[in-house]
């Protein structure tokens, strides 16, 4: 594509058959597509390979030194990020292209997401203005290292696209918990790196604090059951962290 801004669009990927294609296909406009895979064991390689795309595997540590590494073998600047389960919408598409031809102050920009659960487009329950940085010039950007919840650190302005991303995070119940466990083990790992001591506060308290911003605060309780769902099973999340910390510490 002849562009003055020309992007790489990264697909990070572990066993993502249900996905990878409509992925790959959401991001068709990028200039080059790279699929960073952590050594799927199910069709996610077989179903990427039938496509112009540069696959490169290597054995999952942490979320950004996965996106980081992808990040220094893309053939251009301008980097865009997608996560399997998400999907660039065709107004989308054309605002970051049209982002990108125009002359701007920004090194990144935030995009909005709109969040579906179990099919189910949720209007509240905390995802009522999430975003995340997903386009961005990785001269001025790199991400921070945290080994869960993973964000850019940039050296410049950030602005802000309009267009949403559509984030079809969870394919179902089990899928969704299994993927909070994931995260809990990567958290409590973090934090057991930073010497950090499980108390009665992080046991008795945080876990139906949690579930209170999300139900109440958030107003998950205006998304039916399905927020109550997602409000109880963010809380036992955060439950599994801090045992999965104490279960760290006590092998130290």
């Amino acid at each position: 594509m002849n562009r003055k801004n020309k992007i790489t669009a990264i697909i990070p990927t572990l066993n993502e058959e249900i996905h990878i294609q409509a992925a790959i296909d959401s991001v068709s406009f990028a200039d080059e597509i790279i699929v960073i895979d952590s050594f799927s064991r199910d069709k996610t390689i077989e179903i990427t390979e039938k496509n112009k795309v540069r696959v490169i595997q290597r054995e999952f540590d942490d979320f950004s030194s996965q996106k980081n590494y992808a990040i220094e073998r893309a053939t251009h600047n301008w980097i865009y990020i997608l996560d399997a389960d998400e999907r660039v919408t065709d107004l989308l598409r054309q605002e970051i292209i049209t982002t990108l031809d125009q002359p701007n102050e920004f090194v990144g920009f935030f995009v909005f997401r709109t969040f579906y659960f179990l099919g189910k487009k949720l209007n509240y329950s905390g995802w009522q203005r999430d975003k995340v940085i997903r386009l961005f010039n990785r001269e001025f950007c790199k991400y921070d290292g945290k080994l869960v919840h993973e964000t850019i650190e940039a050296k410049g302005n950030i602005g802000y696209l309009k267009n949403k991303l559509e984030h079809y995070s969870y394919r179902g119940y089990d899928h969704y918990v299994n993927k909070l466990n994931h995260y809990s083990a990567l958290k409590a790992k973090s934090l057991n790196e930073k010497g950090k001591k499980v108390t009665f506060y992080h046991i008795l308290i945080k876990p139906p604090t949690r579930f209170i911003i999300h139900y109440i605060i958030r107003l998950g309780f205006l998304d039916g059951f399905p927020g109550f769902v997602i409000s109880t099973v963010h809380a036992n999340g955060v439950l599994t962290r801090y045992i999965k910390l104490w279960i760290l510490r006590s092998k130290l």
